[in-house]
C-alpha cells in the first residue's frame, strides 16, 4: 500500500536527507515536500497550487519554519476538525525539553530530535515506516 507523508521542512539539506533516508529504508511512500506553515495548510486544504494533492497519512514537522512556525501550524491542525486527526510527528533539531512538553501540549503523536549521522536518518525512518504504516491502524481521512 502506497502511503502518503508530508514533510514539512524549509531546510533543504534536511529535506534530502530524509528523502534519501526513506529511499534507503526502502519505502514505498511517497513523500510531499512544502517549506513553511502556511504552504502545509494550503497544501492539506487543497488550495492553489494543491488542488490534487492527496490527504497525507502522516506529517512529519519541523519546529522552525518561516512565515508560520511548527508550533503554530501544530496548533492549528490539532483545532481542525478535518485534519485534527492526521498524526504528527514533530521532527526536529531542538531536544529542549520546553519544546517537547510544549509539542505534547498541542498534541503531537510524536517527537523526534533530528539525528546527526545518515545511519541514524535510515534507522529513523525505518522506525517510522514499520511502526506508522505496518504495526498501528490509522484513522481514515477526508
Amino acid at each position: 500500500m502506497m502511503n502518503n507523508i508530508l514533510l514539512v521542512e524549509d531546510n533543504p539539506d534536511h529535506v534530502l536527507l530524509v528523502q534519501e533516508a526513506f529511499e534507503e529504508a526502502k519505502s514505498t511512500s511517497t513523500i510531499h515536500i512544502v517549506e513553511d506553515g502556511l504552504e502545509a495548510l494550503k497544501f492539506l486544504n487543497r488550495d492553489n497550487p494543491y488542488e490534487t494533492a492527496p490527504c497525507p497519512d502522516l506529517i512529519l514537522l519541523d519546529l522552525n519554519l518561516p512565515r508560520k512556525d511548527g508550533r503554530e501550524l501544530l496548533r492549528d491542525l490539532k483545532q481542525d476538525g478535518g485534519l485534527s486527526a492526521i498524526p504528527v510527528i514533530v521532527f526536529t533539531s531542538s531536544s529542549a525539553q520546553q519544546d517537547i512538553d510544549m509539542c505534547y501540549s498541542l498534541h503531537a503523536n510524536c517527537y523526534i530530535t533530528k539525528p546527526v549521522g545518515f545511519d541514524q536518518y535510515v534507522e529513523i525512518m525505518q522506525m517510522i515506516e514499520e511502526f506508522w504504516f505496518s504495526t498501528i491502524k490509522l484513522p481514515t481521512h477526508y
